[in-house]
C-alpha cells in the first residue's frame, strides 16, 4: 500500500480496531512488557500520524512511531557548556583576563616607584611637605647657615622653598635632557635646568651626584636646589644651580681670544675641578672618587672672573673604596662621541676598574686644553672643535673609531705654539700626554693641575723680578 491510497483492511491492536478502507490516525498508549529494555512502568507514546495497515494481526506494531522516556535512575545534571571544551574556554577567556590583571599590577608597581622617586623632593626632615619661610639673605648665606660644613648642599625643605620662589625669565640653552633657563630668586640670577618626565632617571642621577658629601668646590658648578613641578597634567623636574652669564667655555671661545695669563688660569681651574672630582676624601664626612664621563667645552662654564667650573654630572660614576663598587648610572649614554677615548671607541675599556673612567676623562681634558690653546691671542686661530678637519660636524662612533683608533690621529699642534709663550709650550706637552693611546700612560688630573700651576708660579716670579729690576 502507498500513502494516500484507499484500502480495505482491518488492523487489530490490543484494544482498537481500524477498518472501512481509510487512512488510519492512531493515538494511543500501549503498556510495555517488562521484558522490553527491562524498564518497568515505562510507556510508548504514539504520535498522531497516518499509518497504512497490513492484513496481518497486530501489523501496526511495526509501524508505530515511538518515543521512550529516559531510563529510570540517577537524573542528568545540567551545568554550563563550554564550546570546544574546557581547555579552549580556559585559553580563550581565563588566560587573557590573567594577563590583563598582571599588566595592571605591573603598571601600578612601576607608577608607584616613579612617584616615590619624584617625592624625594616632596619630603624633608620631619616629613614636612610645605615650603618653609626662609630668612633674609643670599643663597650663599643660606649655604653657610644650613650645610654645617658637610658640602652636600642645602636641606631638602630649603631646596623646595627656594625652587617654589623662582621666576623663570628666559631660555639660555638646550641640552641632551632638557632646557636651561635663567631664573630669578629674590635679587639673584640662577640657572634652572628643566627635565621632562621621560628623562626622570637622568634628573634623579644628577641631583644624587650633586648632593654627594664634600662635592662643593669653586671649580664645580654650584648646586642650589632640586624640585618637581606637578600641576596634575604635566610634571617638570627642576635642577637649580649657580648662573654664569658668560656661558660655556665653548660659547666663550667662539667669541673671544684669551691672553696667556687667562689661558693658564682657565686651564688650571678646569684641571683643578677634575682633580677634585677624581679625588677620594676618606673620613666620616668623606667624598667618593667621581669620574665625569662627558667632559667637553660645552660642559665647562666660564665664571665672571674668567675661572672655570665643571658642569653636567648626569653621566658621572662614583667609586666606593670600602666596598670596591662602581656606581654607574642606569642609562645607555656614553658621552659625546667626539670626545670619547680610544678604549671607549673600540670597546676595550675595563668597565670593572674605576681608574679606566678617570683615564678616559683625561683624554677628554687634553682635547679641551687644545681648544683653549687654539684661541690664545698670540696665535689666534679660528675656534674649532677637536678633529674638525677629519670628521663631520656630528660624527658617528664608527667615524671616530676609524680616525682615533685605526689611523691614530690627534688634533694638530702647530710649531708656532712651541715658540709663542711658555704657557703654550707647557700646555702642548700636557695635552699630548693626556691623549696617549695607552690609558695607563696618560697624566692624572692632579699631575696636570700641578704642572699648570707651576707655569703660573714661574710667570709670577718673572713678573716680580721684572718689577724689582725696574725699581
Amino acid at each position: 500500500m502507498f500513502p494516500g491510497e484507499d484500502y480495505i483492511s482491518q488492523c487489530n491492536t490490543t484494544n482498537t480496531s481500524i477498518q472501512n478502507g481509510q487512512r488510519a490516525s492512531v493515538i494511543q498508549t500501549r503498556p510495555l512488557q517488562n521484558e522490553v529494555n527491562h524498564i518497568n512502568a515505562a510507556e510508548f507514546v504514539l504520535d498522531e500520524s497516518n499509518w497504512c495497515c497490513d492484513s496481518q494481526e497486530m501489523c501496526n506494531l511495526k509501524l508505530l512511531s515511538q518515543k521512550t522516556l529516559p531510563p529510570i535512575g540517577r537524573p542528568e545534571t545540567t551545568g554550563p557548556s563550554y564550546p570546544g571544551g574546557i581547555a579552549v574556554w580556559l585559553a580563550g577567556v581565563v588566560l587573557p583576563l590573567t594577563l590583563v590583571v598582571l599588566t595592571l599590577v605591573g603598571l601600578s608597581v612601576y607608577l608607584s616607584r616613579r612617584r616615590k622617586d619624584r617625592d624625594m623632593m616632596n619630603s624633608a626632615e620631619g616629613g614636612e611637605n610645605e615650603p618653609m619661610i626662609l630668612p633674609p639673605g643670599s643663597i650663599r648665606d643660606l649655604l653657610d647657615m644650613t650645610t654645617s660644613g658637610s658640602g652636600s648642599g642645602l636641606p631638602l625643605l630649603v631646596q623646595r622653598s627656594i625652587a617654589r620662589q623662582i621666576t623663570l625669565l628666559e631660555t639660555i640653552g638646550k641640552g641632551r635632557f632638557g632646557e636651561v633657563w635663567r631664573g630669578r630668586w629674590r635679587s639673584e640670577n640662577v640657572a634652572v635646568k628643566i627635565f621632562s618626565t621621560r628623562d626622570e632617571r637622568s634628573w634623579f642621577r644628577e641631583v644624587e651626584i650633586y648632593q654627594t658629601v664634600m662635592l662643593r668646590h669653586d671649580n664645580i658648578l654650584g648646586f642650589i636646589a632640586a624640585d618637581n613641578k606637578d600641576n596634575g597634567t604635566w610634571t617638570q623636574l627642576w635642577l637649580v644651580t649657580d648662573f654664569h652669564e658668560k656661558g660655556s667655555l665653548f660659547d666663550y671661545l667662539m667669541e673671544h681670544t684669551v691672553d696667556p695669563y687667562t689661558l693658564s688660569k682657565m686651564a688650571l681651574t678646569v684641571s683643578n675641578g677634575m682633580a677634585h672630582l677624581h679625588m677620594e676624601i676618606v673620613g666620616t664626612q668623606g667624598k667618593p672618587a667621581i669620574a665625569h664621563r662627558d667632559l667637553k667645552s660645552r660642559n665647562v662654564l666660564v665664571k665672571s672672573d674668567l675661572t672655570c667650573a665643571i658642569a653636567d654630572l648626569g653621566l658621572a660614576v662614583r667609586y666606593d673604596s670600602t666596598t670596591r663598587s662602581i656606581d654607574i648610572p642606569p642609562n645607555s649614554h656614553v658621552g659625546t662621541k667626539r670626545y670619547l677615548s680610544p678604549e671607549i671607541l673600540d670597546g676595550s675599556i675595563a668597565m670593572h676598574q674605576f681608574d679606566s673612567f678617570k683615564r678616559a676623562d683625561m683624554y677628554a681634558l687634553g682635547l679641551v686644553l687644545w681648544e683653549l690653546c687654539r684661541r690664545c691671542s698670540l696665535v689666534a686661530d679660528e675656534y674649532q672643535l677637536p678633529y674638525f678637519n677629519v670628521v663631520a660636524p656630528d660624527p658617528s662612533m664608527e667615524e671616530m673609531k676609524q680616525i682615533v683608533c685605526d689611523k691614530k690621529l690627534r688634533p694638530p699642534i702647530p710649531d708656532s705654539w712651541h715658540k709663542a709663550c711658555p704657557e703654550l709650550v707647557a700646555l702642548s706637552r700636557v695635552m699630548a700626554e693626556c691623549w696617549y693611546e695607552n690609558p695607563a700612560a696618560r697624566l692624572t688630573a692632579l699631575r696636570v693641575k700641578k704642572t699648570i700651576s707651576a707655569i703660573g708660579n714661574e710667570r709670577s716670579s718673572q713678573s716680580d723680578s721684572s718689577s724689582d729690576v725696574k725699581a
